[in-house]
């Protein structure tokens, strides 16, 4: 991270600003951090079947990526909506499906995106979306409209995995399917690229009609059906994933609130001395150490127990740790001034992704009626007496 990461952060912002926001060529040095981690073994960590890793071993590792949450996750070939698809990949996916796509997805030579999301229905129920995948033949046609489809604007990306209907009439979570989609099939429309709070990201967030698109039938991932379970085999482990990330931001953060405080003088000593700064700082402390034991106790929760057993520890840790991330962004945001809401320190960035991680992967609501819902199951909670 110190040697190579960190220094090349200025190279990749100035390739994007020179390009402009809504280019989303690829910074050279991306291809050139990925070639110098595979030489270190620091490859595919998140994927326990390739690394050997727990996920709690792996915690600490995403940490460290989550510092410069725009190069070193992808650097390790640890990014997402990549390694989501590559777990559904691995977990679901055909001989045929693996060699064709997840092969060269492990081997990062190609990027993937996730097509779920609809604007017109609410994201948060999955069970609701219009996507249509209807069979005919030896091939199936999706007509539809996605958004919030990240990764497909990025010119490596070579496959959208694609979740729709197959039967609106069958049980509620069994109407849908998941698909593989090449990029370039016809009828597949990149309408635009969504920014998130004004700023374009390198691989993009984007907005996808689906027009009588015609894919084989081997395409289908899993069995018809399985969509919906499917999305939560891929859900569990991505929404820790982002958890462990966050953290790593939210160190960074600190570190660069702290770093402030100690150089900048204001009324004639520096910002350190204030009492009011040092309670930020030492609130912060607190707050991170406590949402990385939360985050680690739901990485634990799936080595231990798999992943519907973890659902609540996980769930928890989805609402706490961004929230804590964006609390210590924001006293370092106040503690910077002026600087803080500039883009000449990366803190606008880091509050405006982990804002938006309230909202992907599940909201808050969602989650929190998870963990409520939890605890009002547990048949041998202690009695509260006749009364």
């Amino acid at each position: 991270m110190h040697t190579h990461v960190f220094p090349a952060e200025r190279a990749y912002e100035d390739h994007r600003a020179a390009a402009g926001p809504r280019d989303h060529s690829v910074p050279p040095v991306v291809e050139e951090l990925k070639t110098l981690a595979r030489a270190r073994g620091l490859w595919n960590l998140f994927l326990p079947a390739v690394s050997g890793l727990s996920q709690l071993d792996y915690a600490g590792l995403a940490e460290i990526t989550g510092w410069s949450m725009h190069l070193a996750p992808e650097a390790t070939n640890g990014s997402a909506p990549d390694t989501g698809n590559m777990e559904l990949l691995h977990l679901f996916g055909t001989d045929e499906q693996k060699k064709h796509w997840l092969v060269p997805l492990l081997a990062g030579e190609i990027r993937s995106a996730f097509s779920m999301t609809e604007k017109d229905v609410a994201s948060s129920d999955a069970t609701t979306i219009r996507t249509r995948i209807e069979r005919d033949g030896d091939t199936y046609v999706i007509n539809g409209r996605k958004w919030w489809t990240s990764g497909a604007a990025d010119p490596r990306c070579a496959v959208l995995i694609v979740m729709g209907r197959t039967d609106p009439t069958a049980a509620r979570h069994r109407q849908q399917s998941m698909i593989l989609v090449p990029v370039g099939t016809p009828g597949v429309t990149i309408l635009r690229d969504v920014p998130v709070f004004g700023r374009h990201d390198q691989h993009g967030h984007c907005e996808i009609v689906y027009d009588d698109v015609r894919v084989p039938a081997g395409n289908l991932l899993g069995a018809e059906g399985e969509g919906f379970a499917i999305a939560q085999a891929r859900l569990g482990p991505g929404r820790i994933h982002h958890c462990m990330r966050a953290l790593g931001a939210a160190e960074r953060a600190l570190a660069l609130m702290t770093a402030r405080a100690a150089s900048r003088v204001a009324f004639g000593r520096p910002l350190a001395e204030q009492g009011v700064v040092r309670q930020q700082i030492a609130e912060s402390r607190i707050a991170v150490d406590q949402a990385r034991l939360l985050c680690r106790l739901a990485a634990r929760a799936i080595d231990v127990h798999g992943n519907k057993a973890a659902g609540p520890y996980v769930s928890a840790a989805k609402v706490a740790v961004p929230r804590v991330t964006l609390d210590v962004v924001d006293r370092a945001i106040q503690v910077h001034g002026g600087a803080g809401v500039s883009d000449d320190v990366p803190l606008t960035a880091m509050y405006g992704w982990h804002r938006a991680m309230r909202i992907f992967d599940g909201p808050d609501e969602v989650h929190l009626r998870t963990i409520a819902k939890a605890e009002l199951d547990r048949s041998a909670a202690p009695s509260s007496g006749d009364a």
